[in-house]
């Protein structure tokens, strides 16, 4: 797996930051955030359920940027795989 990466939130500490890359094999976005309060979870849990083998993570607007260029790449990714 080769992960590509765009940037981590720029308010947080090192130790702690939401963070965003892509699998260039698989042009997934590959996130890390905040685990959602309980309140926020049960709000999402009205659409379905979630999966033991998911999560309901909060990441910050501040991350959008990075996100959006985390975007445009995954598609690149994604034209080239197919």
């Amino acid at each position: 797996m080769s992960l590509l990466f765009f940037g981590k939130d720029p308010d947080t500490d090192e130790d702690h930051c939401p963070s965003v890359w892509v699998d260039e094999e698989t042009a997934d976005l590959v996130l890390q955030g905040w685990k959602t309060d309980r309140a926020t979870e049960e709000k999402c849990l009205a659409f379905g359920p979630v999966p033991d083998t998911e999560a309901v993570i909060r990441i910050p607007a501040r991350l959008v940027e990075q996100i959006r260029k985390a975007c445009d790449a995954a598609e690149r990714s994604a034209a080239e795989l197919r």
